[in-house]
């Protein structure tokens, strides 16, 4: 299975405008800023987020974007089909063609695969999602892709 970063930071900056909880239309601006991420990439995000109906364009002084729909009623599922991401472990899209014109014989074991990780990001809400934030963390910081940095081993050291 591959999920890119079309659906990994199209998933954040959702986050990010569901962090601010309403309060205030959101700009492609702040969140590139935040999070990290090219404003000419989430310009074309948000253009796919916005046609799928989840996310509201504010136009003028004090504009940007805001979620469509409740919190609740938008799963990770939702956010990553809209940016036409696709979740497909076989070999072959879906197509039953892995072997030239046969499935291959692992075909259906990751087709099933398949379903499970959709349904449970179908399952996931932004709701879940903020609800989950540790106390202290409810203000909007960047989200950090821990392959992205060194995993070094930490060290215990103990004075005698």
């Amino acid at each position: 299975m591959r999920l890119t970063t079309k659906g990994r930071f199209a998933v954040t900056a959702m986050m990010d405008i569901a962090m601010i909880r309403g309060r205030h239309p959101v700009t492609l601006a702040a969140i590139s800023q935040r999070q990290k991420i090219s404003l000419s990439y989430l310009e074309q995000l948000f253009g796919k987020l916005r046609r799928r109906g989840l996310v509201d364009s504010v136009r003028g002084p004090g504009g940007g974007y805001r979620l469509a729909r409740e919190m609740a009623q938008i799963s990770v599922a939702d956010i990553i089909l809209a940016v036409d991401e696709t979740l497909d472990s076989t070999q072959c899209g879906g197509s039953e063609n892995c072997r030239d014109e046969d499935k291959c014989i692992t075909h259906d074991l990751w087709a099933n695969l398949n379903e499970h990780i959709f349904s449970y990001l179908g399952a996931v809400t932004l709701q879940q999602l903020i609800d989950e934030q540790k106390p202290g963390q409810n203000k909007v910081a960047p989200v950090h892709d821990m392959r992205e940095t060194s995993q070094q081993p930490q060290r215990t050291v103990i004075a005698i």
